[in-house]
């Protein structure tokens, strides 16, 4: 049986293509890297995200659903061989994750729409007092929603 509270990711299901954009880190500044996105069901239970950029693997997120503490959270995976846990909030509009580790804070605040999700990668040095942008992440379908 497919898990009932992660069916609003249904909207996310499908091809994408990623843009990054506008990072901090990458020169010169209006660099853009191209990449895609596939969302699909992990079992029934999961939302398998993989993201390759610039030709290269680049990221997994597994989406899943606490139920005990009723909330979202996603296992990260990138090619650097780093694993992080990010909090969710999911309305089908808004799609936003966060994590307040000691290394640092992070999170991806973003506005999901039928054919594209355009959203932001944040970070913070101290705490969470003040946030600067690592880069702008945009997702455009390349097919019909499955």
């Amino acid at each position: 049986m497919r898990n009932q509270f992660l069916e609003a990711f249904g909207v996310l299901v499908g091809d994408w293509q990623m843009t990054l954009s506008d990072a901090w880190f990458l020169d010169p500044p209006d660099t853009v890297v191209e990449g895609s996105a596939t969302v699909e069901w992990l079992t029934d239970g999961f939302i398998m995200v993989r993201c390759v950029l610039g030709g290269e693997s680049a990221y997994d997120l597994v989406i899943g659903h606490s139920d005990a503490q009723q909330s979202y959270v996603a296992l990260y995976h990138d090619d650097r061989g780093v694993n992080r846990l990010f909090h969710m909030t999911f309305d089908g509009t808004t799609w936003n994750l966060s994590r307040e580790d000691p290394d640092f804070h992070q999170r991806f605040l973003s506005e999901v729409r039928d054919d594209a999700i355009i959203g932001r990668w944040e970070a913070s040095e101290d705490g969470g007092a003040t946030w600067r942008k690592d880069y702008d992440l945009t997702f455009r379908r390349t097919g019909a929603q499955r």
